[in-house]
């Protein structure tokens, strides 16, 4: 990997090969309540990443023994469509969408206050139509927004991003080209009000003082990302008030 990314630079004159600045985002669009079946739904559009996210509950949890008797169960299901990527995947879960899902489900049951709804699930539902990299985190994002239009509490929306390290440059917002052929990827997501790390995975190496710098970059784009999702909100409801 590292010998053909020697090969290819994707990083010149401090432009990325998508022409973006190192710390620069991908365009972002986050729509609320796009499901009108389900209790809370949200759609993002980050790069080309097309991600759509459907919320049921709080609802009985059935079969009656899996019931909590103190707290709601948070569960996730992300999933890739079959053409959602150049080639076609096969059908159904796999060894990453369990894994990815487990995390979601873990990011959200410390978010949510669970405690208010004993004995019910929540149910999360992310289907990813068009993949580039950074389908957890656009994901998660959209995921929270979703929650939010079902009225469901939180100590915070949760936002998510990744940085990386391509051609021994600190990037933020990797695409699918820089996450194959770069030297590492952290995807980070936090509760704003707290700074609460819920997410902080890391594939590749860092030193210390880039995982530092890796690690704030990705704090400040998820508090933009937090006001994208802030305003995606709004002005759905505002739209529905006027």
């Amino acid at each position: 990997m590292n010998e053909i990314c020697k090969e290819k630079k994707l990083i010149v004159n401090g432009v990325r090969s998508d022409n973006r600045k190192p710390d620069e985002l991908r365009k972002i669009d986050i729509k609320a309540n796009v499901l009108k079946r389900a209790d809370g739904s949200a759609y993002i559009e980050w790069g080309e990443n097309k991600v759509i996210v459907g919320v049921y509950g709080p609802r009985e949890a059935y079969p009656k023994h899996i019931q909590q008797p103190n707290k709601a169960i948070v569960n996730c299901k992300y999933n890739m469509a079959s053409f959602s990527v150049l080639e076609r995947k096969r059908p159904g879960p796999d060894r990453r969408s369990v894994e990815i899902s487990k995390i979601i489900s873990e990011v959200f049951e410390y978010a949510i206050f669970t405690e208010e709804f004993p004995r019910t699930t929540i149910d999360i539902f992310i289907e990813v139509l068009e993949a580039d990299a950074g389908t957890r985190c656009a994901g998660i994002t959209a995921a929270s927004v979703a929650l939010a239009d079902a009225g469901i509490p939180m100590k915070d929306l949760v936002p998510a991003c990744a940085v990386g390290k391509v051609d021994g440059t600190i990037v933020l917002d990797l695409y699918k080209e820089e996450d194959n052929l770069g030297e590492a990827d952290m995807p980070i997501a936090i509760l704003p009000r707290t700074k609460d790390v819920l997410l902080l995975q890391m594939d590749g190496n860092f030193t210390f003082d880039e995982f530092e710098k890796a690690f704030h970059i990705g704090i400040d784009a998820c508090m933009k990302i937090y006001e994208m999702q802030t305003n995606a909100l709004k002005k759905e409801y505002t739209d529905i008030v006027s």
